[in-house]
């Protein structure tokens, strides 16, 4: 049965309420997991069991958060930006997220900025549906 993108981004705000200690209002679409919710690496490990548990699937690590396998490559990391080759291989990993604008300006220490509400949202969605 097809789980509607209203009743998943409900679950999603529950789950980082409870697993950031954020308050319901804070948890918007738009708002970023790393600078809006001040969540750090450690979380995720928190986040992804708590979505698993909600969800009743398994979320490889990578497919919903793979920014830290793509920092450590040499070849999709240069002079700290995404190389064409990264960029590629974060499209093909999170088919679920926009990244036009990210790409004008590839910096890793953007990357952060694309884990929104609404990501984990749409990514549940292609999961479940």
């Amino acid at each position: 049965m097809a789980v509607s993108r209203e009743e998943i981004l409900e679950q999603v705000q529950e789950v980082l309420v409870d697993a950031l200690g954020v308050d319901d209002d804070e948890a918007t679409p738009d708002a970023t997991l790393m600078g809006d919710l001040g969540a750090e690496s450690i979380d995720f490990l928190d986040i992804v069991f708590r979505l698993e548990k909600q969800f009743n699937i398994k979320i490889p690590r990578e497919e919903l958060f793979p920014a830290e396998t793509l920092m450590n490559n040499q070849e999709l990391v240069k002079d700290g930006k995404l190389t064409d080759k990264g960029l590629d291989e974060l499209k093909t990993r999170m088919p679920h997220i926009d990244i036009s604008e990210f790409e004008k300006d590839p910096d890793i220490n953007k990357l952060a900025d694309l884990f929104t509400v609404d990501v984990i949202v749409s990514y549940l969605e292609s999961k479940l549906n």
